[in-house]
């Protein structure tokens, strides 16, 4: 085939003739770090979360966990014990129904206390006791 004749195998002299210079590795070492510099520029490329930003963020969903199995818990905690009055007293659904409202009622008090926004029992007593001696 006459035309196999003009076709050249690629060489490492060839990308020096097209404006690349020094070894391979070294060149895409250097694309590397500017596409990185580019990336981090516009905003692209986000730095991965520092050790402390994720425990943080592990504590908060440890904390979430907490206060949703609380509140799950007092919901079936006052069906079941609605549910057994129910079967006991042969009231149905009344007791359930009761119950249920006083469970999530429950669930609610303890997703309140576990965030701070109602102070306990124990605060209110002493608060009173520090209140007196004033």
């Amino acid at each position: 085939m006459a035309g196999d004749k003009d076709l050249k195998k690629p060489s490492e002299s060839d990308g020096a003739q097209d404006g690349q210079q020094g070894s391979p590795s070294s060149n895409f070492a250097e694309r590397l770090s500017k596409l990185e510099a580019n990336l981090v520029k516009k905003g692209a490329l986000k730095k991965q979360n520092s050790k402390d930003e994720r425990s943080e963020n592990s504590a908060q969903v440890a904390q979430a966990m907490k206060i949703s199995s609380e509140f799950i818990a007092g919901i079936v905690v006052g069906a079941l014990i609605g549910w057994s009055i129910d079967q006991v007293a042969a009231t149905s659904p009344w007791g359930l129904i009761i119950f249920l409202m006083l469970g999530f009622a429950a669930g609610v008090l303890n997703v309140l206390r576990v965030t701070g926004k109602v102070a306990e029992k124990d605060d209110l007593s002493l608060r009173a006791q520090e209140h007196e001696k004033e």
